[in-house]
C-alpha cells in the first residue's frame, strides 16, 4: 500500500472551443508589422500538435487591451466555476459527499486571490468550515504533479477523510497583446485553459501514489516564470527547455527510482505533462523510449493544448481509462518554474 489511493478525476474546460488555425490567424492580425519575420515564426502553430483549445473568452477579446485587474476579476470569476465543475464531477464519480473531505489542496499559477479561491470553493460545494487548506501558487506546469504529491502526503495525516485535490488555469487571460517577444508569441500557440479534481483517500480502486521526488536547479528563474508588467503576467520561457530535459532527465528519474528502491526497469507506465511537441519528444528521447509511449499526452495535447498545471490530470484520466489495473509501476512527471522537475511514482 502506498501513500494515498486516488479515488476518482473529474475535468473541466470553458466554453469557447477555437481551432489553432483560428489562433494564428488573429495572432498574425495583432504582431502585423510588430514581430520581424513574423510570417517566418507563425509556422509554430502548425507544428504544434494542437487541433483546439478551450479559451476563457471568445477570440476577439484577446485583440483588445485590458488591465491587469480586468484580468485578474475574469480570472477570480472563471477559475471558481471551473474549479466547481471539476470538484463536483470528481465527488459525483466517487460517491464522495462535501462531509467526508478534510482537506483541500489548490493549485494555481495563472491569477491571484487573497483570500484564496479555496475559501470560496469550500463554501459553495457545502464542505465543513473546519477543513484544512493549502493553496499552492507559482509552480506552473508542474504544479500538477507536484499538488498530487502533497494531497497524497496529506492523507496520512486526515484521519478517515478524503483529500481533494483541485488545479485550475486560464492561460489565455495572461496574454499580452503589446508583447512581442518569441516567448509571447509561442505561448499563443500553445496554452488553452482549463481545471481539474482529484479525490485521493488511504485506500481506494484506483492507482496508489507510491513516493515523490522534487528536483531544483540552481540559478535557473530564468528558464520559466512570469515577469510582472502593468498589464498582467508576462510570460518567460528558454528555448533551452528540451536540452535541460536530454541533459538532466536521465540521471533524475535515476535518483528518484534511487530514493524510492524501485529499479529504473520496473517502471512501465510515463503519465508526463505535454509540455509541448519538442518537449515531449525530448522525454522519449532522454527515456530512451518510444514516441508512442506518450501517445496519452500527444492526444492531450491535440484537444486541449498546454493547460499547464491542469494537464497532467487530463493525460492521467486518459490512461486510467484506457489501461486496466495491473499493478506496474508508473512514473508521472512534469517541470516548471524554478526550474523544477516534479516525480511522483504511482502503481496501477
Amino acid at each position: 500500500m502506498g501513500d494515498a489511493a486516488i479515488l476518482s478525476i473529474g475535468t473541466a474546460v470553458p466554453e469557447f472551443q477555437v481551432s489553432q488555425s483560428e489562433i494564428k490567424e488573429v495572432v498574425r492580425v495583432l504582431f502585423h508589422n510588430k514581430i520581424r519575420y513574423l510570417e517566418h515564426m507563425l509556422p509554430i502553430f502548425d507544428h504544434a500538435c494542437i487541433n483546439r483549445r478551450f479559451l476563457a473568452q471568445p477570440l476577439e477579446w484577446y485583440t483588445q487591451p485590458h488591465s491587469f485587474a480586468e484580468r485578474n476579476d475574469l480570472y477570480q470569476i472563471m477559475a471558481l466555476q471551473l474549479a466547481e465543475q471539476a470538484a463536483g464531477q470528481a465527488m459525483e464519480k466517487a460517491g464522495i459527499s462535501p462531509s467526508d473531505i478534510g482537506m483541500v489542496v489548490f493549485v494555481s499559477s495563472t491569477g491571484i486571490a487573497t483570500p484564496t479561491l479555496d475559501t470560496k470553493l469550500i463554501q459553495s460545494l457545502g464542505m465543513s468550515r473546519h477543513v484544512r487548506r493549502l493553496p499552492v501558487w507559482g509552480l506552473g506546469c508542474a504544479g500538477g504533479s507536484a499538488g498530487l504529491a502533497r494531497a497524497a502526503e496529506a492523507v496520512q495525516t486526515i484521519q478517515d477523510k478524503v483529500v481533494l485535490l483541485v488545479v485550475v488555469e486560464l492561460c489565455s487571460l495572461t496574454f499580452q497583446q503589446n508583447d512581442f517577444s518569441k516567448s509571447n508569441l509561442v505561448g499563443s500557440g500553445l496554452f488553452g485553459d482549463g481545471a481539474a479534481a482529484v479525490l485521493l483517500a488511504r485506500e481506494g480502486d484506483g492507482p496508489y501514489i507510491m513516493g515523490n521526488y522534487s528536483t531544483l536547479f540552481d540559478h535557473s528563474e530564468g528558464v520559466m516564470g512570469w515577469d510582472i508588467i502593468e498589464s498582467g503576467f508576462k510570460v518567460r520561457f528558454s528555448r533551452d527547455i528540451p536540452s535541460i530535459i536530454r541533459n538532466y532527465l536521465p540521471d533524475l528519474v535515476a535518483q528518484a527510482c534511487a530514493n524510492w528502491q524501485v529499479d529504473k526497469s520496473a517502471i512501465e507506465n510515463f503519465v508526463v505533462h505535454p509540455g509541448g511537441v519538442k518537449v515531449l519528444k525530448a522525454y522519449a528521447e532522454s527515456l530512451a523510449l518510444d514516441d508512442a509511449v506518450f501517445h496519452d499526452a500527444y492526444d492531450v495535447l491535440a484537444r486541449y493544448g498546454n493547460m499547464s498545471s491542469a494537464t497532467i490530470f487530463f493525460v492521467l484520466e486518459k490512461f486510467l481509462a484506457e489501461n486496466a489495473a495491473a499493478g506496474r509501476f508508473g512514473l508521472l512527471l512534469s517541470m516548471g518554474p524554478g526550474f523544477c522537475a516534479e516525480q511522483v511514482l504511482f502503481q496501477w
